[in-house]
């Protein structure tokens, strides 16, 4: 047996929102869920709405986030709270989470995993997308569960303010933490990546960089390096910057023709260096790409759906997860709710999908590849089962 199913309710948020939508979902199941994914706007009444719909599903398996914009079946919201959940025999669920994940955000990684089902078929993580740094945590967790066990999820946010995120656990609600959910039983899992964004420019060497920031590119300013790129529209840097990511192009980290995006958030002048949206490591070959228009990137998300279903093999699929980037919610604009139904045309009409606009993507950059963070990117999770599980 397996259900599953979402519902989206709009802000103000009160215990009593979230009570409704607890039951509605359970309505929709036909049963309470044995797992359960909040996703909402960030705001006053955060905690009631949170405290609310804990209490009308009861479920220790509940996790959620803000971010910057909701997915559900019916397609894309703001404002808004999505309930998802799933009923079934075929899956056992885990829960866990881990606090402070600036202070070391691998070692982070490596707790949350721990603290999981140790033998899982798949793991989902949602961490602030504020603090700490999304690519060490994905190293902790795969140097726990390796790379046969798929992690997916994303960075929650904060609807652009970028002040301060906020991560669920049962009805606890927590800042600068990682809150993770595994899988383990009857069923398969398929992920997908792709970003729309093609190389456009000279392949350069990072030759000097700490965490995310990158200080030099072949000897030479990562700044002025950049604004050569740009040429003209470089005096609209940082804002430009969301149309001009950065791709990772080493070899070990492709996918096909995909590279491993990393969006630029801020700039420093006196030092001469580009930070970025996630980790880039000294040494790594990185280049300017371009292509970020509303029709490439609804494309590339269906590619990332039909990746997952190519990788979910003969399976059936059941529940879909869309975790997107919000700079492309700010690049379709009008047309946000298209990327969520590029989704459901591939897997299904009849197959709910969740997930949320991000402030960062955890997925595998290929099959059976290790879980990276993303920028900029759709990454589509699909659960699969045997026929008869229905």
């Amino acid at each position: 047996m397996f259900r599953s199913a979402t519902v989206v309710g709009k802000a103000p948020f009160t215990r009593e929102l979230g009570k409704s939508l607890g039951d509605a979902l359970i309505t929709e199941l036909g049963q309470r869920p044995d797992a359960c994914w909040l996703f909402c706007a960030p705001g006053d009444g955060l905690r009631d709405l949170v405290a609310g719909a804990y209490d009308a599903v009861r479920t220790r398996n509940f996790i959620g986030c803000t971010t910057d914009g909701e997915v559900s079946t019916a397609g894309f919201s703001y404002d808004s709270a999505v309930l998802a959940g799933i009923a079934t025999d075929q899956i056992n669920f885990q829960v866990a989470s881990v606090s402070n994940i600036s202070r070391d955000s691998e070692w982070a990684g490596k707790e949350l995993a721990n603290a999981l089902d140790r033998s899982p078929r798949h793991v989902q993580v949602l961490s602030d997308g504020l603090t700490g740094n999304g690519s060490a945590i994905a190293r902790g967790m795969t140097s726990v569960f390796g790379t046969r066990v798929p992690i997916s999820g994303g960075g929650a946010g904060d609807a652009r303010q970028f002040k301060q995120t906020w991560q669920f656990i049962g009805n606890n609600v927590m800042t600068d933490s990682a809150v993770g959910l595994s899988m383990s039983g009857n069923f398969s899992v398929g992920t997908g990546v792709r970003s729309g964004w093609i190389p456009a420019g000279v392949p350069k060497t990072v030759t000097r960089a700490k965490g995310n920031v990158v200080y030099e590119f072949d000897g030479q300013s990562a700044l002025s390096i950049y604004r050569m790129y740009l040429g003209p529209l470089a005096s609209q840097l940082p804002a430009v910057g969301v149309q001009f990511p950065f791709g990772i192009v080493d070899e070990k980290l492709q996918l096909g023709e995909d590279v491993i995006l990393r969006g630029p958030i801020a700039m420093d002048e006196r030092e001469g260096s580009v930070t970025f949206g996630g980790e880039v490591p000294e040494g790594c070959t990185m280049v300017l790409t371009t292509g970020g228009i509303p029709e490439s990137l609804l494309q590339a998300s269906g590619e990332a759906a039909r990746r997952a279903m190519a990788d979910l093999g003969d399976s059936t699929p059941a529940m879909a997860f869309l975790y997107s980037c919000l700079a492309r919610r700010i690049l379709l604009g009008r047309r946000t709710n298209e990327e969520a139904k590029r989704v459901s045309s591939v897997v299904g009409s009849a197959v709910p999908v969740t997930g949320f606009y991000t402030y960062g993507e955890y997925c595998p950059a290929r099959q059976g590849g290790e879980c990276v963070v993303h920028n900029e990117t759709a990454t589509v999770t699909v659960i699969g089962l045997p026929s008869r599980a229905f």
